[in-house]
C-alpha cells in the first residue's frame, strides 16, 4: 500500500462503474480471508483485489479456521494470509461472530494512519475481547 485510501476508493469506482444502477456513495468495502499467501496467487480476483502483507497486532491468526485466536506467546505480530477486498453495493450482513478489525500505515494509531476496516471471525469468544485488546491490523510493524 503507497496510497491505501487512494487505492481502495478506485477499486471502488472500478467495480461501481462495472455495475449500472450502482451510486459510489452507496458502495461499501467488504473481504474475504483466503488461505492463500502471497506466492500461491497467480491471477487476479474476477472483482477486487487481493491485499497481502498485512500483519496482526494483538491476536493470533488460526489458518485452517479462518479466526483470531490467542497469539503465541512473544509474539507481536501475526502474518495474515492474503485478503480479497471487494465491493458490494449493501452492507455486508455478520451472523455477529465477527470483529471490524480497522487497518492502520503504521503501528503508531491515529487518525491520520487509519485506511479502513476488515471483518475477522473470532468465533465464540466475544467481540469485545478483541476490542479490549486493541486487535488491529498494520501495514508496517517498524
Amino acid at each position: 500500500f503507497f496510497n491505501p485510501q487512494g487505492f481502495l476508493t478506485a477499486m471502488r469506482q472500478e467495480v461501481t462503474r462495472g455495475h449500472k444502477g450502482w451510486a459510489l456513495d452507496q458502495v461499501v468495502l467488504n473481504n474475504e480471508m483466503t488461505k492463500y499467501t502471497k506466492d500461491d496467487i497467480t491471477s487476479p480476483p474476477p472483482e477486487g483485489v487481493f491485499v497481502h502483507g498485512l500483519f496482526l497486532d494483538g491476536a493470533g491468526w488460526d489458518r485452517r479456521n479462518s479466526r483470531l485466536v490467542e497469539p503465541p506467546p512473544k509474539v507481536l505480530f501475526t502474518p495474515l494470509p492474503v485478503i480479497r477486498i471487494f465491493a458490494e453495493n449493501t452492507a455486508p450482513v455478520t451472523d455477529g461472530k465477527v470483529y471490524e478489525c480497522p487497518i492502520y500505515k503504521k503501528p503508531r494509531r491515529t487518525d491520520l494512519t487509519y485506511i479502513a476496516s476488515v471483518n475477522l471471525r473470532h468465533g465464540a469468544v466475544s467481540e469485545e475481547k478483541w476490542v479490549m485488546r486493541g486487535v488491529a491490523l498494520l501495514c508496517d510493524i517498524k
